[in-house]
């Protein structure tokens, strides 16, 4: 009389070469079907994901947005005395002269590094920059902005490494930035 135990082997069965065609058998088709199913799966997702429309972050402005320089005017006999801290910049003798950018954050956010070059007479803070972003073929996606609090001395330039601008698109390509408003220091 047999106990059956004989039968059990290090993690699969050594019995009867019957019994082993007939598991592998089983075995197969529940692999193919597993994987046939998954494969159907993705399609069926892949499809509805393409089909949804896009969420309002990531569609592209009909209007290009204008940038407004930031000036005072002095000559005007309306506006009140400014003080040197509440001035604003000459943005004129002020720009970005090198920049790069790259994804961080899992691939969902900006990191920018570019240098902000001040040609005035005076240092500045508050420096405003707005990136546009565009996809491969040169079509608008999104603006991003960004006050960076640090000072640039007069006559100097300064870098900012890898300053996070916001959420981009996953079809960005490329960034182009520009100074929008900057304070007397």
């Amino acid at each position: 009389m047999k106990s059956g135990f004989g039968r059990i082997g290090l993690g699969h069965f050594v019995g009867d070469g019957e019994e082993r065609q007939r598991l592998q058998s089983a075995t197969g088709v529940w692999l193919k079907r597993g994987l046939l199913s998954l494969l159907a799966a993705s399609v069926v997702g892949g499809a509805i994901w393409l089909l949804m429309p896009p969420s309002e972050g990531n569609v592209a402005q009909t209007e290009p947005v204008k940038l407004a320089l930031a000036g005072v005017d002095s000559a005007s006999p309306t506006s009140a005395p400014d003080t040197s801290a509440t001035k604003a910049a000459g943005l004129d003798r002020m720009k970005i002269s090198s920049q790069t950018w790259r994804r961080g954050g899992l691939g969902s956010k900006a990191l920018v590094t570019f240098t902000v070059r001040n040609d005035n007479d005076y240092a500045v803070k508050d420096v405003e920059i707005v990136c546009a972003f565009t996809r491969r073929d040169g079509s608008h996606l999104t603006d991003r902005s960004r006050v960076l609090a640090d000072t640039v001395s007069m006559k100097s330039r300064k870098t900012f490494a890898r300053v996070p601008v916001g959420f981009v698109n996953v079809n960005a390509d490329q960034a182009k930035c520009s100074v929008v408003t900057a304070r007397r220091a």
